[in-house]
C-alpha cells in the first residue's frame, strides 16, 4: 500500500524552532495581561497568587491524581479503536502513547499534526497497518469532538443560560448531521469511488504519488478501511472513555478550587470548562497558552467565582493540566523513544544472527 494520508512532517529549522518559541512568549504574556485585566488592579492579582500559599495540598494531589485518569481514559479509548482492527495493545502502551502525544501537541507549532504523525508511527510499530492507523486517528477525533460537544450541552443546560440555548440547539443539531453525513460516506457508493480515484489520480500528475493504478489502489484502500466495522459496543465504550477523559479533566479543575480554599461555581463550570477546550484548538499558541486561561477565568467570574480565587484555580489548574502533563509527556516519550531503539537493536542483532546461521 502507498503511504498514509497524514504525511510525515518536515524536518524542524531554525525558523519554525524560532517561531515556537515566540508563540510560547506571546502565550505566558496573553496570560499575564489577561490575569492582570481579571484581577482589576496589582493588589487583586498579588491577593489572588496569596492563595497559591496556602493551599490545601490533599486537593492538590487528587486534581492530579485526575488528571492522570484523564490521560489513561483517553489511551484506553484508542487501545479500545485499534483492537476494533484486530491489533492487541496494552493500556499502558497506550497511555505512554497518550502522555507523549499530548506533550508533543502542547509544545510545538503545529502541534496536533506532529501528534498525529508521531501516534501513527507508534500504532504501526504496534502492528497497526496504514489504514488502520488512520482510522484510529479519525474514529478518536470524532469520538472525542461529540462528547465535548455533549459536555458543552451538559454545561449550557447547568448554566440555566437560555441566551444561547437556541445556539446550542444549532451546534448539536451540526455535530448530529455531520455523524450522518460520515457514516453516509463510509459506505460504498458509486460516485464516492470515483471521487476519490479522480483525487489519486491528481496526486500522480502533481507529486508523482503513489504509484500503480489509480482506481485498483482505492479499491484495495476501501476494502480494507471498511474491513474494521467495529460493533456497537465499541463505538459505545469509545464514546464512554472519551468522555471520561473530558469530565475527569473538568474535576481537576473543580478540585483546584477546593484546593485554594474556594467554593466551586458549578453553575457555570461545566460551560467555562467546554468553551476552554475549544480555545485550546485555536492554532493561536501551543496548548491555547494563554487563551485558555483568559477564557477559563473570565468565564467562571461571570458566573460566580470570586476574582481572586478563581485566577488563583485557574493558574493551578493550569500548572497541573498543562506543564505538569507537558514534563511527565516528554518523560513518556523518551520512555517510547529508549523502547523502540531496544527493538530496533534486538530486530537487528537478530538479522544478524539468522545470516550467520
Amino acid at each position: 500500500m502507498t503511504d498514509p494520508a497524514i504525511p510525515a512532517p518536515p524536518p524542524p529549522t531554525r525558523h519554525r524552532r524560532l517561531r515556537g518559541a515566540l508563540s510560547l512568549l506571546f502565550g505566558l504574556g496573553v496570560a499575564i495581561v489577561v490575569l492582570w485585566a481579571v484581577g482589576g488592579q496589582r493588589g487583586e492579582l498579588e491577593g489572588a497568587l496569596s492563595y497559591l500559599e496556602d493551599l490545601k495540598w490533599q486537593w492538590v494531589a487528587m486534581a492530579g491524581v485526575t488528571e492522570f485518569l484523564a490521560i489513561v481514559a483517553f489511551g484506553a479509548m484508542q487501545r479500545v479503536l485499534i483492537e476494533a482492527g484486530g491489533v492487541r495493545a496494552s493500556l499502558a502502551d497506550m497511555t505512554a502513547i497518550a502522555f507523549a502525544g499530548n506533550a508533543i501537541q502542547n509544545s510545538l507549532p503545529a502541534g496536533p499534526l506532529w501528534s498525529n504523525v508521531f501516534a501513527f508511527r507508534q500504532f504501526k510499530r504496534r502492528g497497526a497497518d496504514d489504514i488502520l492507523a488512520v482510522w484510529v486517528l479519525v474514529a478518536t477525533s470524532i469520538a472525542s469532538a461529540a462528547s465535548l460537544a455533549i459536555v458543552q450541552v451538559l454545561g449550557l443546560i447547568f448554566a440555566h443560560n437560555n441566551g444561547v440555548i437556541w445556539d446550542l440547539a444549532g451546534v448539536a443539531v451540526g455535530i448530529v448531521g455531520l455523524l450522518f453525513i460520515v457514516r453516509y460516506l463510509l459506505r460504498r457508493h458509486t460516485w464516492t469511488l470515483a471521487v476519490l480515484t479522480a483525487v489519486v489520480r491528481l496526486c500522480q500528475r502533481i507529486i508523482r504519488r503513489p504509484k500503480g493504478d489509480p482506481r485498483q489502489l482505492v479499491d484495495e484502500g476501501w476494502a480494507r478501511l471498511t474491513a474494521v466495522t467495529p460493533g456497537r459496543h465499541v463505538w459505545a465504550l469509545a464514546f464512554g472513555f472519551a468522555a471520561a477523559n473530558w469530565l475527569w479533566d473538568c474535576l481537576a479543575l473543580a478540585l483546584c478550587f477546593l484546593a485554594v480554599g474556594s467554593g466551586v461555581p458549578w453553575q457555570g463550570l461545566l460551560l467555562a470548562y467546554g468553551a476552554a477546550q475549544v480555545a485550546i484548538n485555536l492554532p493561536i499558541t501551543p496548548g491555547g497558552l494563554g487563551v485558555v486561561e483568559g477564557s477559563l477565568t473570565i468565564a467562571l467570574v461571570a458566573y460566580g467565582g470570586p476574582k481572586e480565587a478563581t485566577v488563583a484555580t485557574v493558574v493551578l489548574y493550569r500548572l497541573i493540566s498543562f506543564w505538569g502533563l507537558l514534563a511527565v509527556g516528554w518523560v513518556a516519550w523518551a520512555a517510547l523513544a529508549y523502547q523502540t531503539r531496544r527493538h530496533d537493536r534486538r530486530a537487528v542483532e537478530a538479522e544478524r544472527e539468522k545470516a550467520a546461521a
